[in-house]
């Protein structure tokens, strides 16, 4: 039985919006949000928080153990590298790759995406190639013997910055990818990477009945009910989403 790990990179420094993944957010920090949804995806055996050997986030590896998942140090620019280190802890047989600037991360998502990764017995797998679903619900699993030939093979910095490029653009991988049932979802931005981003999170947590579970259709139907609510942080963008994610 193969073992699957969910593995989050996190770290404390973050150019447009400082200690991003310890800010408050509806009563937790963002960093207890998004693990604790990760705990939360039934396909995945463990989860394990790779965080950067840096000083400055210690803090952030701190509350990741406080939360109760696995945390693996490693280097900071070579996110591959520390991927590639937290799987061989883990001892995992296929990696789920999650961003900790994700609140709003489905478990049933990522769970869909991982099946699917072993159904159709692909190489990478993914619910972002292209771009379908809002961006900060975006995962990617892949088995570690790619995982270990991207970190061998690997070289351009960018590859090693943002972890799959070497995968996403192989012309050996098998992929597969999960669409998004919503026409026009990928316009919404419900990732954190900016103050505007924090106030849109905050509002949206502030109306959601957390009782109803991680599902994202609830923030879905708040967003589309009302056109102030995504406007918040509209303007925003990420240039690294075609390629996969940010370097946490």
């Amino acid at each position: 039985m193969s073992r699957s790990v969910v593995i989050v990179q996190a770290r404390y420094t973050s150019i447009r919006l400082p200690g991003k993944v310890l800010r408050p957010l509806a009563g937790k920090t963002v960093l207890r949000h998004v693990l604790e949804r990760c705990l939360a995806i039934e396909a995945a055996d463990a989860v394990c928080c790779a965080v950067p050997e840096t000083a400055d986030s210690d803090a952030v590896a701190e509350e990741a153990k406080r939360i109760g998942v696995a945390v693996f140090r490693g280097s900071e620019a070579d996110v591959l590298a520390r991927y590639h280190g937290a799987a061989r802890h883990m001892q995992a047989d296929v990696v789920l790759r999650v961003t900790s600037d994700c609140p709003l991360l489905d478990p049933e998502i990522c769970s869909r995406v991982l099946k699917l990764r072993e159904a159709q017995d692909a190489d990478y797998a993914c619910n972002n190639m292209p771009p379908s679903w809002p961006h900060g619900l975006d995962c990617e699993a892949m088995p570690f013997s790619w995982l270990d030939r991207a970190h061998r093979e690997a070289q351009d910095p960018f590859q090693r910055e943002h972890v799959t490029p070497f995968l996403r653009t192989h012309d050996a991988t098998r992929k597969a990818n999960l669409p998004c049932p919503v026409d026009g979802a990928a316009k919404h931005r419900w990732t954190l990477d900016t103050p505007r981003d924090l106030a849109f999170l905050e509002a949206v947590f502030e109306r959601m009945e957390m009782e109803g579970g991680m599902n994202w259709r609830g923030p879905l139907a708040l967003v589309e009910a009302d056109s102030k609510l995504a406007a918040i942080n509209a303007a925003e963008t990420t240039p690294a989403r075609s390629s996969s994610g940010t370097g946490q």
